[in-house]
Formats: C-alpha cells, structure tokens, sequence
C-alpha cells in the first residue's frame, strides 16, 4: 500500500473518532493480523490489537458460518471499562475501535458502518 493511501486511511479513522467523541481507537487491521493503518494511544500496542482483531475476525466469522447466521457484520465484547467492537471491511480486513464504557453504541456502529463503506474503496 502507498504511503499516500496510508495516510488516506490514517485521516479517516481521525475524522470518525471526531465523529463519534466516545471512540478512543481505531485501527484497520487485515484479516491475517497486520496493521494497515491505526489511530492508538501511545499505551496501547499496535501489534496486540491487530493480532486480537484478526483472531476475534476469524472466530466470529466460524461462529457465524457454522451456526447458519450468514456473513459476519460486527463483532463487540463489552468489558467493564468500555467496549471493543469490529466491523468487517469486505473479505480481507476489519475495523477495530475502542469505546468509552459510556458509548452511545447506536452512534457509534453507525459512524463505524458510513467509515468501513468508504474504506473499502480505499483498501
């Protein structure tokens, strides 16, 4: 990917946390673990959110298939400090963010949903 696609993706996880004020993180991950683009707080590894998004991807997709549910769509985990929650984009990767424990999911699956349409464009 070229850095000027890079930093397309880069912009637009920026623009969707000014979006949605209750995203701490973003990241684009691909569907085998590697950071395509990422908006993370310093403290919060790069590496280990792709690694974990790829295996949440890749479980969620097994227990959608396997149980007759369709195609996966989202993928959230609800933990006492906030939520986790991922969007596939197309086939070949995902949308990670990092919420607030007060997050207005509405809004925020939303936004995650309008930003993943337009990634794929980029991707």
């Amino acid at each position: 990917m070229n850095a000027s696609r890079s930093q397309l993706i880069v912009d637009r996880l920026h623009q969707l946390q000014a979006s949605a004020p209750d995203i701490e993180a973003t990241a684009v991950v691909s569907a085998d673990g590697l950071t395509i683009a990422s908006a993370l707080p310093k403290e919060i590894e790069e590496d280990r959110v792709a690694a974990m998004s790829a295996a949440m991807l890749s479980l969620g997709e097994r227990i959608a298939g396997e149980l007759q549910r369709g195609t996966l769509a989202q993928v959230y985990v609800k933990g006492e400090n906030g939520y986790v929650i991922l969007i596939a984009i197309g086939e070949n990767a995902v949308l990670t963010a990092l919420t607030r424990e007060s997050a207005k999911l509405g809004l925020v699956l939303l936004e995650m949903r309008r930003t993943a349409d337009e990634l794929i464009k980029l991707l």
